[in-house]
């Protein structure tokens, strides 16, 4: 377990910035709008410059048993099934090179990540976690900064991790939802654009078509367009598979 998780900060130490900074202050509103959450969770923020935590809520006490005061990376990571472990090394080195490669590094400060995991809870038993993770600051050369983390337990959802990574885009950028470690070299990247994760969200609260369209000022045709295409891209047979595949992922 001990070489599993320095294989995990082999991949951050190669992709840290060189110093320390002061992470942008965080209002209640900035978070809350940061956060989708579908059960219980905590969040902290992690300094890839010396691997230290800070802002840890104290939700983290009654999720995982961790004491806020005194817990660190190591013990996180620790409580990760070691299964899981391997998954979420390969799925951070995968981040490193799909910023580098399939879009501009930059932009990782405009994306949500996201994927999950199973973990020890409070109790002892391994449950599944969803990890979201929002890049606050990076160095000019792209170095990570200060991230801000949340894990969410959704084992009341399901209990069975796809591993597969989501990203969700800021500010007018594309999202890429269900991204497989394996086949990402082979098939080509399938975008989501903002129109079809604002209907995805507004299909999640249980809008038709017609009232999808009227708070987003189109026709309930081409709400009906969208939606045929979000399946296809999504992999999905019906809503209602879309939406526990978006609860899961952290996207609504």
């Amino acid at each position: 377990m001990i070489s599993q998780i320095q294989n995990l900060h082999d991949v951050w130490l190669h992709n840290r910035t060189v110093q320390t900074g002061d992470a942008p202050q965080l209002s209640f509103e900035n978070l809350n709008n940061s956060i989708i959450s579908t059960g219980p969770f905590y969040f902290y923020i992690i300094d890839f410059y010396d691997m230290s935590l800070s802002h840890i809520s104290p939700s983290i006490a009654d999720i995982q048993g961790y004491l806020p005061e005194s817990v660190t990376l190591n013990d996180i990571l620790d409580g990760i099934h070691p299964s899981d472990l391997e998954f979420v090394t390969r799925a951070e080195l995968f981040l490193t090179k799909f910023f580098s490669e399939k879009v501009e590094r930059e932009k990782l400060l405009t994306y949500k990540i996201s994927y999950c995991y199973r973990a020890r809870a409070k109790d002892g038993e391994y449950v599944l976690f969803n990890h979201q993770a929002l890049m606050l600051t990076m160095d000019e050369n792209g170095g990570y900064g200060k991230s801000l983390n949340i894990h969410t337990r959704i084992d009341h959802i399901s209990n069975f991790n796809t591993y597969k990574i989501s990203l969700i885009g800021l500010h007018g950028e594309p999202s890429f939802m269900n991204l497989s470690l394996e086949e990402q070299e082979k098939t080509p990247l399938r975008k989501f654009s903002k129109r079809e994760i604002d209907i995805i969200r507004l299909l999640a609260v249980g809008l038709g078509n017609a009232a999808v369209g009227e708070r987003l000022f189109i026709s309930p045709l081409t709400v009906k367009k969208h939606r045929t295409n979000i399946l296809v891209k999504s992999e999905s047979k019906n809503t209602a598979e879309l939406i526990q595949k978006c609860i899961l992922q952290g996207i609504i």
